[in-house]
């Protein structure tokens, strides 16, 4: 039987242990990075979830308010028409992908924008509580749904770009995580709620105008001359 020398035996023990530690602390590391995707990718979930909620209690208040506006001005049916239309079509595509939710939500926002433009020529319309009540309410949740819109995109970005990395990348590859979708009107459907006038639905009538002003520190116009005498402007004596 060979016999083997002592340092030899203890070199091959520590060169074993090394290797098992390395590979413990690869495994711990996959594994922190996996749970990682795992926590992010539930956060998404739960962030698009917050804004569907939020789209859907937009969708539930339009009928009233569009009801508002036609005790008012009943003969604005385009207008009318075209806001239930994409409404509908906006509502849906709640489940879908955020892609085709934001798709569908530039046309119902700018058909909405349409809307509030057509109730600013109704001083009568913006005075009435019901309308006053549901636009303040419709104004708290377009907040709510830009908070969430924000949210929901910052974690996207995050998880994408670990997705993206290295070495996060290579966990995303084998357990099969891919990039997440953001939650953005198109570019040619925001400009188009762009277009749209801003209004003031505040009570007291609508904006006013005011005329340009001529250039800062110009001194009034001087007053006109004053009327001549009766009988006209005397001639030099004889």
């Amino acid at each position: 039987m060979i016999a083997v020398h002592p340092i030899l035996a203890s070199g091959a023990v520590v060169g074993v242990l090394i290797v098992l530690g390395i590979i413990v602390v690869v495994g711990i590391g996959l594994a922190m990075s996996y749970n990682r995707f795992v926590s992010q990718r539930n956060l998404i979930r739960n962030a698009f979830a917050n804004i569907d909620t939020e789209l859907r209690r937009r969708y539930d208040l339009i009928p009233n308010l569009v009801e508002t506006v036609k005790g008012y001005a009943a003969h604005e049916r385009e207008v009318f028409e075209e806001v239930a239309r994409t409404r509908s079509a906006a509502a849906a595509t709640s489940g879908g992908s955020p892609a085709q939710q934001a798709a569908a939500e530039g046309p119902f926002v700018a058909a909405l924008g349409r809307l509030f433009a057509v109730a600013e020529n109704y001083p009568e319309l913006k005075a009435n509580q019901n309308f006053l009540a549901l636009q303040g309410e419709l104004t708290n949740t377009e907040d709510r749904i830009q908070a969430a819109r924000r949210f929901y995109n910052a974690n996207v970005q995050g998880y994408n770009r670990r997705v993206q990395a290295f070495p996060s990348a290579f966990v995303a590859r084998q357990f099969g995580f891919k990039e997440e979708e953001f939650f953005e009107i198109p570019e040619t459907e925001r400009a188009a709620v762009g277009q749209v006038p801003r209004v003031d639905f505040g009570v007291g009538g609508g904006d006013v105008t005011a005329a340009p002003a001529g250039p800062a520190g110009s001194p009034p116009p001087p007053p006109p001359p004053p009327p001549p005498p009766d009988g006209g402007t005397a001639g030099p004596s004889a």
